[in-house]
């Protein structure tokens, strides 16, 4: 298959999303607010800021908007489900409460998408590479493994469940996400 020059536009549009949205699920932990609030001011400060602007001014350039909308959304109204399977999922001298709220919110972000038509494969090598990015340890092997054990698990129910299609048409909203 030929690669065009707007596939790997593509490709880091969507990992930049899934950055921002680890982010903002950290944001909406961290500062006790609502998905629709943090993914406003994401739209309105953070995102998208043109080329001259970067991570490292606290900007997330080139986000797909949709994705990012629907991750944070999604992964905030399954929260409690996901929440559940991440603690069956991780070590028990590990409880999701002593990670790091950023590796939580990473794991949040990755284990929704899992229950989306994205292939796993895919899902978890994305959040392998958001993970290389927030952290120098042995935080990839963790989010690798109960990513994967996420994955495995289950009766092939999805592991975070779709959001119900009035929620995703919510998600979408008229916003550029």
């Amino acid at each position: 298959m030929t690669e065009t020059p707007s596939q790997p536009q593509a490709k880091r549009s969507r990992t930049v999303a899934r950055v921002a949205a680890v982010q903002a699920l950290f944001q909406c932990e961290q500062g006790g607010e609502n998905a629709e609030t943090v993914i406003s001011q994401f739209q309105r400060h953070r995102l998208g800021t043109g080329k001259d602007q970067g991570f490292e001014d606290g900007h997330v350039p080139d986000a797909d908007f949709r994705l990012f909308g629907l991750i944070v959304k999604g992964a905030t109204l399954a929260q409690d489900r996901i929440d559940a399977m991440l603690s069956e999922a991780l070590p028990a001298s590990w409880p999701l409460s002593r990670l790091d709220p950023v590796l939580r919110a990473l794991l949040r972000a990755g284990a929704w998408e899992l229950g989306e038509d994205v292939p796993a494969r895919v899902v978890i090598n994305e959040y392998l590479d958001v993970a290389h990015g927030f952290f120098s340890g042995d935080e990839a092997k963790l989010v690798n493994g109960v990513l994967d054990a996420l994955n495995r698990s289950g009766s092939g129910e999805p592991v975070s469940g779709k959001m119900p299609p009035g929620e995703v048409d919510r998600a979408e909203g008229d916003g550029p996400y």
